[in-house]
């Protein structure tokens, strides 16, 4: 039930590995129902409100030569109280506002026995993109703002960040970094990248 969805215009030469960032949707590109400590989906393609600067900061990091993916769990899909084709509207709306290279989409409930290989915190999402678009794992990032995205991440062998809002939840394993918005999360990484290219010296 995971799907991908990839978007044509960014396609990448198969020739060389690439960097890629990792977005979380829910919490790191568009604003979440926050209810009793815990982050609930927008419902419709009217309640997707992006967080403010998103744009800004996938463009600097495009500009920057990494590709984006989006890699969010979609769980209410498998539960039945949402829409496959409302959670593909939502993304199409969004992918016509957002430079992002490809869009993959665990469905899944997490109730399932035997459980997916797609559902964060488990790596399917991430490793299934690395295949298909060339992607070194190692030299590639994971932003998320809930446990599950940092396990996901650090299974995949990337370094993670972490944006925290105070969630009523605790993190399994610790991240690489924090930030506080998908902007500062992108200025970090850009920083770090060219400190370990020594061209921001």
């Amino acid at each position: 039930m995971g799907k991908r969805e990839v978007n044509s215009e960014f396609r990448v030469p198969s020739s060389e590995l690439k960097h890629a960032v990792f977005l979380d949707r829910d919490g790191v590109i568009n604003e979440c129902k926050v209810i009793d400590g815990q982050p609930f989906p927008p419902l419709s393609v009217n309640e997707f409100v992006m967080l403010p600067n998103v744009a800004r900061a996938c463009r600097n990091l495009k500009q920057a030569g990494f590709i984006l993916v989006v890699a969010t769990n979609q769980p209410d899909v498998g539960r039945g109280t949402l829409t496959q084709e409302t959670v593909e509207t939502i993304h199409g709306h969004m992918r016509s506002h957002l430079p992002i290279d490809r869009v993959e989409v665990c469905y899944h409930s997490g109730r399932e026995v035997p459980e997916c290989d797609c559902r964060k915190p488990k790596p399917g999402m991430l490793l299934r993109a690395a295949r298909e678009l060339n992607i070194d794992l190692s030299a590639s990032w994971m932003v998320g703002d809930r446990w599950r995205d940092i396990d996901c991440g650090h299974a995949a062998g990337c370094r993670t960040v972490f944006i925290d809002y105070q969630y009523d939840e605790t993190l399994r394993q610790q991240p690489d970094y924090r930030a506080r918005s998908l902007l500062e999360a992108a200025e970090l990484i850009l920083n770090l990248e060219l400190r370990k290219s020594g061209t921001g010296q």
